[in-house]
């Protein structure tokens, strides 16, 4: 053991005093800081204020003069306003504080302002000439859409009870957030038009149709607080990425390092000191050191995070304990597989067309996570929580959802996960005893089998 632990803490020296280590330690806050304050800016910058023309058909000749009022620039800007406000509801105090309406960060979240000026075509044009309209060439104001309003779009017609509707003709390549404005504001006028015409009180429409929302209150043994939406879908996908970020680190240094060695002959000046067995022990556990590290500290800047935002409530310790329990399992059986790999070829791109089954095997929990989060308790959610190599995956995803798994199911796949690993290790050690000193022709996975059975 004394021999494994010098190797381990090599291996953990090697990786952490490495300049590059620290860079890519930085590197993916960095990225997330630049794409949360850098990114609205740009995406604000490249979208440029629109302005244009929209032209309306209106057979009824009631809907015109609402709709020019709902696009107002003035109107429009407090729908926007009212949908942020919606946003924010659930949000907690500190963020709301921070995102207040008159927070320059808001409008730049909400993109340049829209300016869309009417005009009026009469009610019994002909809608194939307007169409031409839309892509007749002419210099100065654009021309962004044409309104259609159905004759029966405040009045059914004679016999029926269902109201018509309209349509809306734009050009190629339009700007989203038109054809957003445009139905946003048909729909405000048409529905003024209607109550107009049935000579009813809009306020006391509105009053009779408004229901008031609450938000909901999550309630645990000691506190209640407000349920925050956005946190309980977000929490089953970064406890995943978290597995998969741990492993990766790990494994794929794992595997450049004993590439490296194997094909600089320092491999076999280790093996005069140490065992095979020993020397996969100490780069694994010493490796496993480096991913702890990592975790530790991406965690604790997500707990400080949450606690600035006072949502530390939210997450329950005992995620924290079954991520490091599970990561401890995944990284075993992972990393005896990359190990593996690195001891039985001589160069890294030898090692691409064996890595590509463990990387889908890796990758596959993240494209089932989605299924997995929205349905914890489903069949196939349990299936996968039992089948190693992607069961400690599933089963974070489930104990970080809305509906945790029964105990037995998580000690199940703790055991499922154990003798998994420990199987993994075993065939893999034996494949590591026989690649290390054997040069030449990278071997296939069935030569890889082989030498499992053979060792």
């Amino acid at each position: 053991m004394r021999r494994v632990g010098l190797i381990a803490a090599r291996e953990f020296t090697a990786a952490v005093m490495n300049r590059g280590f620290v860079i890519g330690l930085l590197l993916m806050p960095a990225f997330i800081a630049a794409f949360a304050f850098i990114g609205p800016r740009l995406m604000s910058a490249t979208r440029s204020e629109i302005t244009g023309e929209v032209a309306v058909v209106d057979p009824t000749g009631q809907v015109t003069g609402d709709l020019r009022a709902a696009l107002d620039p003035a109107a429009i800007a407090r729908r926007r306003q009212e949908v942020t406000a919606r946003a924010l509801a659930n949000a907690p105090a500190a963020v709301q504080a921070v995102a207040g309406s008159s927070n320059p960060a808001v409008g730049r979240a909400l993109g340049a302002a829209i300016s869309l000026r009417l005009v009026e075509r009469p009610g019994t044009a002909d809608v194939q000439q307007e169409k031409g309209w839309l892509t007749a060439s002419v210099t100065g104001s654009r021309r962004l859409a044409l309104v259609v309003v159905h004759k029966d779009a405040v009045a059914p017609a004679e016999g029926a009870s269902d109201y018509g509707t309209y349509d809306v003709y734009v050009p190629p390549n339009v700007d989203d957030r038109v054809e957003s404005t445009l139905y946003e504001g048909l729909r405000e006028a048409i529905l003024a038009a209607r109550i107009r015409s049935q000579n009813l009180d809009r306020s006391q429409v509105e009053a009779v149709m408004r229901v008031t929302r609450p938000p909901s209150l999550t309630v645990t043994a000691g506190d209640e607080r407000r349920t925050n939406i956005a946190f309980n879908r977000t929490l089953p996908f970064v406890f995943a990425g978290l597995l998969i970020f741990g492993i990766m680190i790990g494994g794929q240094t794992l595997l450049t390092s004993t590439i490296e060695e194997k094909s600089s002959r320092v491999i076999e000046v280790l093996l005069s000191a140490v065992s095979p067995l020993e020397l996969m022990a100490g780069k694994i556990l010493g490796q496993m050191a480096v991913s702890m590290l990592v975790l530790a500290l991406y965690i604790g800047a997500g707990v400080m995070l949450l606690m600035s935002f006072a949502m530390v409530g939210l997450l329950d310790p005992v995620l924290i304990l079954y991520l490091i329990v599970f990561f401890l399992i995944s990284y075993l059986l992972f990393a005896s597989v990359f190990g593996a790999v690195g001891a039985a070829v001589n160069e890294m791109r030898e090692a691409q067309s064996l890595l590509t089954p463990v990387m889908l095997a890796l990758m596959a929990p993240w494209m089932f996570q989605p299924m997995i989060a929205r349905d914890p308790n489903s069949t196939f959610s349990i299936a996968l929580s039992f089948l190693p190599p992607v069961n400690t995956f599933a089963m974070m995803t489930r104990l970080a959802s809305s509906s945790p798994p029964p105990a037995w199911q998580v000690w199940l796949t703790v055991l499922v996960g154990l003798l998994s690993a420990f199987a993994t290790m075993w065939c893999a050690a034996k494949v590591f005893k026989v690649g290390l000193l054997m040069h030449g022709k990278p071997p296939s996975l069935a030569t890889l089998a082989r030498w499992a059975r053979q060792a």
